[in-house]
């Protein structure tokens, strides 16, 4: 095809206008026996003034030095006209194909204007370096105030699958559109919530059976609904710790456990008690945890929160709830089988008080005969939600950045819900408007609003669990903005490894809100199980970020209560200041994701992560000894690891950034390396957080060490074969990442 380009343009050059004419002419020979008949180029008679003679072939060769240079020069001419047209004739061909200026459909022109049938190749972004990209973005964030947009989100309350929540959910579908991103569209599920009404919800009796506390302002959804009577015991914090201690004091069966609410999710404080067999469980905001708008504590209402030791609709475990669909009886294993309630903290404190009196709290607590009687009467609804997305199509559009908010709060939910949906839609503008400019992400970016995400990250986990198989190759990372602004002063970061080293370059170009200087986040792999991005990386396996601006690392008080309003928030934080900085993070990093020829993933933070596990494990070497263990296995799984790392690495720094199909293989093995921490041994519906490093169940290295801890605290509780099964599993997950990460399986070059 290009080769008959550049013959038909050498003939509309050179066809239609003869460069040389011939003329044919008889002269009869001397000796009469024939004539001869000679061409001769018209423009050699200009050439010198020898008349012909009788011998041609000297004639011919001496006609002159002008015909042999005239000849030469000719040919010459001609072979560079032929090649500067074959390659400008290739450049048009790749280049033909352009965008149009409305961000519509591409259309692929010859240089003639007209249309040709010919396949085009991808299109070439329009340059922008980075310091551009992110001057743009800088200049956008400046000139936006968050503070108006917040004010109209935190109008009402936002219960999951109320219609106030649905309004809000048209109201984020409208936002989308009218910022112009290239498709916006909701998906809905039917999921099993709590019925929010308040009515009745709950009783607890003290010793005489002298009604206490009734009809309290929150819920604790997913407790279970039952009645239980039990001395009343303190557990501090209700970690695992905190209640092992208590258990070598006394025996916490049949106890009803009360606890303050802070340091670790109330789904997992009730778990813990449940492993110690006890009744129920009670929790309360403790005010010195937290911290205050005006800086001085206050009596707190109950929290609102759920009892799921995990995420997702309870009732659907590893099932997506799509459309009423309909799956065989099934509960997750995370829902708890005894009752629990928050109370407020007036009234928490009252009965820690009232426990200290009759000598219940501290040594004492093993003769303590308070007895109290707790009554929980939750009812499940079924109700519809939806998920509201939006995106801005990239020059890859089948590799996205997800970036999401939760949309709901069981009361007005401004820090919690409002905040982080503001951000989103305002994100979502800016970005929109840059692409209108000129920017072109080389990936796409989703914009996600989240339903029941009080419930454990239900829209999310549902919608994660309706495309498992598909978005780990698809989804480069997810960004929540889940109560993102609790504070103005300390920066708590959690993430996946993969994720460090790109948002430590990020947050060094962005000053403190407050005191302008230098930001000292504070980094953690992995998250808490009611992070909203938990489930993205522990069920799917694709990297994760989760800001938190905080005071001292204390949460904010009114968080997940019905204060949760936006005049405390105002007093909290300067609203404008802190959006400012909370978006220019969120915003860059998303920046980032989608603008890097190679993906930003640092996956030799991996090697530094397993490392550290594995010399753990080394430590214990002679207790495996003992068992005719050797953790070599492991070390060689890990040199693997570290080798297909190396690999890769060289084959980044030995590709070309515009050769884009062998970029585009080598960051889709960068997009493995998370997914491939995910165990294959388990079920995704028995133990959805497969994640060997952050996730949850016996598969984990964490589960592992804990078990080989049993050795020496009860060595009748150790499993000797359950140990080497999870020893084993955990090898081969570690050698099937680094196997990923090697590439074709011809390419695999492993010593294992």
């Amino acid at each position: 095809m290009k080769m008959d380009r550049a013959r038909t343009t050498i003939t509309n050059i050179f066809g239609r206008v003869p460069l040389t004419y011939t003329r044919f002419s008889l002269t009869p020979q001397t000796d009469g026996d024939s004539s001869q008949v000679e061409m001769k180029l018209a423009d050699e008679e200009e050439c010198g003034d020898q008349p012909m003679g009788d011998h041609p072939v000297q004639h011919l060769s001496g006609k002159n030095g002008c015909k042999s240079l005239f000849f030469k020069i000719l040919v010459v001419v001609l072979l560079f006209l032929i090649g500067f047209l074959i390659g400008y004739l290739t450049y048009r061909g790749r280049a033909g194909c352009r965008q149009l200026s409305n961000g519509g459909s591409e259309e692929c022109l010859m240089s003639n204007g007209i249309a040709e049938d010919e396949e085009p190749e991808p299109e070439m972004p329009t340059i922008l370096y980075w310091s551009s990209v992110r001057a743009m973005f800088v200049k956008k964030i400046a000139a936006t105030s968050f503070e108006a947009k917040i004010s109209a989100m935190a109008f009402d309350a936002r219960d999951a699958g109320s219609d106030h929540e649905e309004s809000l959910a048209k109201i984020v579908h409208d936002d989308f559109n009218s910022a112009g991103l290239d498709k916006v569209w909701d998906d809905e599920h039917y999921v099993t919530l709590q019925d929010s009404k308040r009515e009745n919800q709950f009783i607890l009796s003290l010793g005489d059976s002298v009604e206490w506390i009734r009809n309290p302002t929150s819920y604790m959804a997913y407790s279970s609904a039952a009645s239980v009577t039990g001395n009343l015991v303190y557990g501090n914090q209700g970690t695992e710790k905190d209640l092992k201690d208590l258990g070598e004091k006394m025996d916490l069966k049949g106890k009803v456990i009360l606890m303050r609410s802070a340091l670790i999710p109330f789904s997992e404080k009730v778990r813990n008690a449940e492993n110690v067999e006890a009744a129920g469980v009670l929790i309360y905001p403790e005010p010195m945890d937290l911290w205050f708008p005006d800086g001085k504590y206050s009596d707190i209402e109950a929290p609102f929160g759920h009892a799921h030791f995990g995420t997702g609709d309870p009732f659907t475990p590893g099932f997506p709830s799509f459309n009423h669909t309909q799956f065989p009886p099934s509960i997750s294993s995370g829902l708890p089988q005894i009752p629990v309630q928050t109370l407020s903290s007036k009234d928490g404190q009252g009965l820690y008080n009232r426990m200290q009196n009759v000598g219940c709290v501290g040594s004492g607590q093993s003769g303590c005969k308070l007895k109290i009687m707790l009554q929980v009467n939750n009812t499940n609804a079924e109700k519809k939600i939806y998920n509201v997305f939006g995106v801005i199509k990239g020059l890859e559009p089948d590799r996205y950045v997800v970036v999401g908010a939760q949309r709901d709060a069981a009361g007005i939910g401004t820090c919690k819900a409002a905040v982080g949906t503001s951000l989103l839609m305002e994100l979502a503008r800016m970005l929109s408007e840059m692409v209108k400019e000129g920017y072109k992400p080389r990936r796409s970016i989703v914009f996600a609003s989240w339903g029941a995400g009080d419930y454990g990250a239900v829209g999310a986990t549902e919608w994660l669990e309706g495309y498992l198989t598909t978005l780990h190759l698809k989804a480069i990372s997810y960004i929540s903005l889940d109560a993102i602004i609790q504070g103005s002063e300390n920066l708590q970061v959690s993430t996946s490894p993969l994720l460090y080293n790109t948002i430590v370059k990020i947050l060094k170009e962005i000053p403190h809100p407050v005191s302008n200087g230098q930001m000292s986040p504070k980094f953690s792999y992995g998250f808490s199980m009611d992070d909203g991005a938990y489930p993205f990386l522990a069920y799917s396996g694709i990297p994760s970020a989760s800001f938190r601006f905080q005071k001292e690392g204390r949460r904010y008080a009114y968080l997940d209560t019905d204060d949760d309003t936006f005049e405390p928030f105002k007093k909290l934080v300067n609203v404008n200041s802190m959006c400012r900085t909370a978006a220019n993070i969120t915003g860059q990093l998303i920046l980032r994701l989608t603008h890097d020829h190679k993906l930003p993933l640092d996956f030799t933070k991996y090697t530094e992560e397993l490392l550290r596990r594995t010399m753990e494990l080394n430590k214990q070497r002679i207790a495996l000894n003992n068992m005719n263990l050797d953790v070599k296995w492991m070390n060689s799984a890990l040199g693997d690891f570290n080798r297909a790392v190396t690999a890769l690495n060289k084959n980044f720094l030995n590709s070309h950034l515009e050769n884009n199909p062998f970029l585009r293989s080598l960051n889709d093995r960068v997009m493995k390396v998370e997914h491939s921490m995910l165990s294959p041994y388990v079920s995704p519906k028995e133990s959805p957080f497969r994640h060997i490093l952050y996730g949850y169940g016996s598969h984990t290295f964490d589960a592992l060490m804990k078990h080989l801890d049993l050795l020496q605290e009860d060595k009748s509780k150790f499993n000797e074969d359950l140990f080497k099964n999870q020893l084993a599993l955990l090898t081969w997950t570690i050698q099937s990442a680094a196997n990923a990460l090697e590439g074709e399986i011809w390419e695999i070059d492993n010593e294992f």
